[in-house]
C-alpha cells in the first residue's frame, strides 16, 4: 500500500508576518483617511466639485471619491496628479498625518499641584493635563476647597473657562453676577472678567475648571 508522505510544514521563516494587534493595518487606514481629508480640503478651498477635480487629475470621479473618503490607498502617481491639479506639493497631503497628537494620562490623585493665588486660602489646584503644541492651550484643573476663609481671591486672565461642580456648594462670582453652584451645575464664561468663589456654603468643595486660550494671549 502506498504511503502518502506527510505534508511538510513551512519553516518559521517561511510563515507570513502577522501583526497580532493589527498596528500596521490601523496606521495604513489612518494615513489613507488623513490624505483623503487633505485632498478634500484643498478641493473645497478651490471651489471644485469632485467631477471637476477628477477631470483635471485625469482619474475617475469614483476613484477620487474613494480617496477623499479614505476608502483606498492612492498610488504615488495619483497623488502627483492630484498635486498638479490642486497646485500643491505632494507632501502637503501627508501634513495632517504627521502632526503631533498629544495625550496626557493622569492617575487618580496624581495631578500636578500648582501654586496659584488662593492656595494660601485653602484652595488646592491640581493640573490634570496640558497641551504643549498647537495654537490653543487648554488647562484642565481639579480644584478643591477644604477650609473656610474670609479671603476670596478673584482671577482675571485671557480666554474662556468652564466650571463643572463635583461636590459641595459654592457661590461663584463672575463679573457683577453670582451663581449658587451644586454638584452637576456648570458655568462657562469669558475669563477676562473678574471671577472666583465668593461664598463657601458646603465643604469640601470640588469642581473641574477648564481654561482655554490662544497661546499668543
Amino acid at each position: 500500500m502506498d504511503k502518502t508522505s506527510p505534508t511538510k510544514k513551512p519553516a518559521a521563516a517561511e510563515l507570513p508576518f502577522q501583526d497580532p494587534h493589527g498596528h500596521g493595518e490601523v496606521q495604513g487606514k489612518l494615513l489613507e483617511q488623513a490624505i483623503g481629508r487633505e485632498v478634500k480640503g484643498f478641493r473645497e478651498k478651490l471651489g471644485l466639485t469632485i467631477a471637476e477635480l477628477a477631470k483635471a487629475a485625469e482619474m475617475s470621479a469614483g476613484m477620487l471619491s474613494k480617496i477623499e473618503n479614505g476608502a483606498t490607498s492612492p498610488s504615488l502617481a495619483s497623488l502627483q496628479a492630484l498635486g498638479r491639479a490642486l497646485q500643491v506639493p505632494v507632501t502637503s497631503f501627508f501634513r495632517g498625518f504627521e502632526e503631533i497628537r498629544d495625550a496626557t494620562f493622569v492617575k487618580a490623585g496624581q495631578g500636578l499641584t500648582i501654586e496659584r493665588r488662593g492656595t494660601r486660602a485653602g484652595h488646592q489646584y491640581q493640573l490634570l493635563g496640558h497641551s504643549p503644541h498647537g495654537p490653543v492651550s487648554v488647562e484642565p484643573y481639579l480644584i478643591t476647597l477644604t477650609h473656610r476663609s474670609d479671603v476670596f481671591p478673584t482671577f482675571q486672565h485671557a480666554g474662556l473657562e468652564f466650571l463643572y461642580m463635583l461636590e459641595g456648594n459654592v457661590v461663584y462670582r463672575h463679573g457683577d453676577k453670582t451663581y449658587d453652584m451644586h454638584p452637576g451645575d456648570a458655568l462657562f464664561f469669558d475669563a477676562d472678567a473678574p471671577h472666583g468663589p465668593e461664598e463657601l456654603k458646603e465643604l469640601p468643595i470640588r469642581y473641574l475648571s477648564v481654561i482655554s486660550y490662544r497661546r499668543e494671549e
